[in-house]
């Protein structure tokens, strides 16, 4: 495996927003190569589904697996999910490119929103995998926020679940105080715009599913994601406020007990994910726990230059590397 700290982008790449908004729009020819997919509900809580496009080898059980994860307001078909789900699947693995709560389309399939701390869907999502799929080898790769909701799992389940084979996180949002908070500054103003501008309309769109369920005349008074995990989210997911939600749902409190092969990805140049939220014993300490924290990278970005053999999604190559490494 390639070490993990050799990661060289170009100059221009080493600006932060740069590195964090162009790999999303870089084109992949390998995309027109579709691959043999079958979508699958699975039932998280009574009154929830969650939907997953699966991507089965021709024996499944045979095969470890990757189950993916997105980011805030991403999906199962945001870029690197497509990217890392083409190259598992080319490497032998079973892939489930998973969307969260109320994502891709499936605000229809819970009157819920989705959130950071909601890690109980996909220790359900394993069982399920495992007792009703035979699965014996399931890794969690996450993204951003997909990437806490994983490692916060793997937490919880210590070594409770055989399955579990490991996590990969990147730019993971594991304190998501600090991460709100760096979000909501002036420099950030454009990722901010965008997922609150997005977030108010998924609300609209949830009203809409589930009336009577939430006010949505606030929404013109919410400037900041703040003020919306405040008055929507926090309230759905069963948190006092904003800040109790921020503090319960970060995987900081229980990486600790994570008992599996892990393997975090971050930058230190990351718009809103602080590099020092992974300088701590619990992540340094435990023995299973892997931590690349690069000078560049951006957010979920890792764009390198051209590298013989392989394209520049770095992140992506290391992750299958890491997987093979493991199996």
């Amino acid at each position: 495996m390639r070490a993990l700290n050799e990661f060289s982008p170009s100059f221009v790449f080493r600006n932060p927003h740069v590195m964090t908004v162009v790999p999303r729009y870089w084109p992949r020819p390998h995309w027109n190569l579709e691959l043999p997919h079958v979508t699958r509900l699975f039932t998280t809580a009574p009154d929830t589904q969650l939907l997953g496009i699966c991507h089965w080898q021709e024996d499944p059980t045979a095969a470890p697996t990757v189950l993916l994860v997105h980011g805030l307001e991403g999906s199962a078909e945001s870029h690197y999910m497509r990217g890392i789900a083409g190259k598992a699947f080319r490497a032998g693995c079973n892939v489930i490119r998973m969307n969260q709560r109320t994502c891709g389309g499936t605000d229809h399939l819970t009157p819920t929103l989705y959130n950071s701390g909601l890690s109980a869907d996909y220790r359900a999502i394993l069982r399920e995998l495992t007792d009703a799929d035979g699965l014996s080898h399931i890794w969690f790769v996450g993204y951003s926020m997909g990437g806490n909701l994983l490692l916060k799992a793997a937490g919880e389940l210590e070594r409770s679940e055989s399955a579990l084979a490991g996590i990969v996180a990147v730019s993971p949002n594991i304190d998501p105080t600090q991460c709100v908070a760096a979000l909501e500054t002036p420099r950030n103003w454009l990722y901010h715009s965008h997922f609150l501008t997005s977030l108010k309309a998924r609300m609209r769109r949830k009203s809409a599913l589930f009336p009577g369920r939430w006010d949505v005349s606030a929404l013109s008074k919410v400037n900041t994601i703040s003020q919306f995990d405040e008055i929507y989210t926090a309230r759905d997911g069963g948190y006092r406020n904003a800040a109790d939600y921020y503090d319960r749902a970060g995987a900081r409190h229980v990486m600790h007990n994570i008992a599996v092969p892990t393997l975090i990805i971050s930058a230190k140049d990351d718009p809103f994910i602080p590099a020092s939220m992974f300088d701590t014993p619990a992540i340094n300490g435990n023995k299973y726990v892997t931590t690349a924290i690069l000078r560049f990278g951006g957010h979920c970005g890792f764009f390198q230059k051209h590298s013989q053999g392989e394209d520049r999604f770095w992140a992506e190559n290391r992750i299958v590397e890491w997987l093979g490494l493991h199996r």
